[in-house]
C-alpha cells in the first residue's frame, strides 16, 4: 500500500484544516477512507445503541495538486485506517502560512500517517516541519462495517436556521436540561422544546423552507399529511450541542431529516465537502 499527496494552495490549506477540524469536535477517533478520487472520514458507531454516526466526503481534486494511491490490490484501489482526529488537526495548524503541505503513509514501528508541512523561510534552507501520526491500517474483510449510511426513510425534512444562532439558543437550554425535543413540520417551522417539572421553554422557527427531495421517494409517505402537523424526536443536548459548536467548514445549506421518535439526521452541503451526522432519540 502507498498513499502519497501534496497541497501548495494556501486557500486548500484552510479549508482542509477547517474539515479536520470540526470532524476533531465530532469525535476522537475515527475512520480515514482513501480512494483514488476522494477522502472520508467516519465515525459508525452504532445508532441502534444510542451513539453518533458521521459520515464526511470530500473530493481529493479540490484540495491537492498531488494525489497518488495504490491501494491493497488491484481490484480493491482503497485504504482504511483508524486515527485520533486530534492529532490531524494538531499537524495542519501548523501549516497555517505554510509553502506547501505533504501528506503520505509510512511505516515508523507502526503505520503512520506522516504530515511534511514546509513553512517559509528567510535563508534558502527551507524549514520543514514533520508530524507522524500513528494509524491503525483495517483489513479487507473489515471494510463492509464502513458503508455510506442511507439517507432514512423521514417524516420530515427542514432547512435549519443559521447554526450560530440555533448554537446559541441550545448552549441557553442545556443548563436546563439534559434533553431537548426538535420538532418541524412541512410548513418550515421548526421548535427547540424544553420540559421538566419546572420549566417548559420553546424557541420557534420560521419560513426555513423543506427541501425537496425529488424522485426518491423518502417523502412519498407525506403526501397527504396536514403540513402543519408536527414531527418530533428527542435527543441527548450535549450531542446535539457537540454537532452545532463544532462546525468550521461554513456550508452553503444544512438539512435536518426528522424520523419521528427515531432519529435525526443532519447534512452540511459544501461546494466540495459533506457531512452526515446522525443523532438517536433519547428513549
Amino acid at each position: 500500500m502507498r498513499f502519497r499527496a501534496k497541497m501548495i494552495d494556501i486557500g486548500c490549506f484552510n479549508h482542509f484544516t477547517r474539515v479536520v477540524n470540526t470532524i476533531s469536535k465530532l469525535t476522537k477517533t475515527c475512520t480515514l477512507r482513501l480512494t483514488t478520487d476522494k477522502l472520508y472520514f467516519i465515525l459508525s458507531d452504532k445508532v441502534a445503541n444510542g451513539g453518533v454516526s458521521m459520515w464526511c466526503e470530500l473530493s481529493q481534486g479540490n484540495f491537492f495538486d498531488e494525489f497518488q494511491l495504490e491501494g491493497v490490490s488491484t481490484e480493491h484501489n482503497e485504504i482504511y485506517m483508524d486515527l485520533a482526529a486530534e492529532n490531524l488537526s494538531r499537524a495542519l495548524k501548523t501549516a497555517h502560512n505554510a509553502k506547501s503541505l505533504k501528506i503520505k503513509l509510512t511505516n515508523k514501528h507502526c503505520p503512520c500517517i506522516t504530515v511534511a508541512v514546509e513553512l517559509p523561510s528567510l535563508s534558502r534552507v527551507s524549514r520543514v516541519v514533520t508530524h507522524d501520526i500513528p494509524v491503525g491500517v483495517i483489513p479487507r474483510k473489515l471494510w463492509n462495517d464502513f458503508k455510506e449510511p442511507s439517507v432514512p426513510d423521514f417524516d420530515v425534512s427542514i432547512y435549519l436556521p443559521p447554526l450560530k444562532t440555533m448554537k446559541n439558543v441550545v448552549e441557553r437550554m442545556k443548563n436546563l436540561s439534559n434533553f431537548l425535543v426538535l420538532e418541524a413540520n412541512l410548513n418550515g417551522e421548526m421548535n427547540l422544546k424544553i420540559e421538566t417539572d419546572l420549566v417548559s421553554v420553546t424557541t420557534h422557527f420560521k419560513d426555513l423552507g423543506n427541501p425537496s427531495w425529488g424522485d426518491n421517494g423518502s417523502q412519498d409517505s407525506t403526501q397527504d399529511r396536514d403540513p402543519e402537523t408536527m414531527m418530533d424526536v428527542k435527543v441527548d443536548i450535549r450531542k446535539l450541542l457537540q454537532f452545532l459548536a463544532g462546525q468550521q467548514v461554513n456550508p452553503s445549506k444544512v438539512i435536518c431529516n426528522i424520523v419521528n421518535k427515531r432519529i435525526v439526521h443532519f447534512i452540511l452541503l459544501h461546494e466540495d465537502v459533506s457531512l452526515q451526522y446522525f443523532i438517536p432519540a433519547h428513549e
